[in-house]
């Protein structure tokens, strides 16, 4: 597997999920303090293209990963929950870079 398809979903994972925070903070403006509806509508507009992307980029991972559907599922829907993104980026990260570097992860002996 080629490097640019981890580093392509982990750009796409940190910019949902800064993304994410800011439109829970627009959220937060726009219900609580009743301002800005303009800029919540905008930044929703601007999250959905990029959790579209994020998306294909995950599900192309996913695919040359060869991850079950439950992983795959869940690495998907952590774009849709704050601050998700972020730990799931890591985690997957750490999974896939064997798989990037051609080296098989140690197994530990008891």
């Amino acid at each position: 597997m080629k490097k640019s398809v981890l580093t392509r979903y982990r750009v796409m994972a940190y910019v949902t999920a800064v993304m994410l925070l800011v439109l829970c903070s627009c959220m937060v403006f726009k219900y609580g303090f009743d301002m800005g509806e303009d800029v919540t509508f905008a930044v929703s507009q601007v999250h959905g293209f990029l959790y579209i992307v994020y998306l294909i980029f995950a599900f192309d991972l996913g695919s040359k990963a060869k991850w079950p559907f439950g992983k795959l599922l869940w690495v998907l829907l952590s774009g849709t929950i704050p601050l998700a993104a972020f730990f799931v980026e890591r985690k997957v990260t750490r999974d896939v870079e064997p798989l990037v570097s051609g080296v098989e992860p140690a197994v530990a002996k008891a």
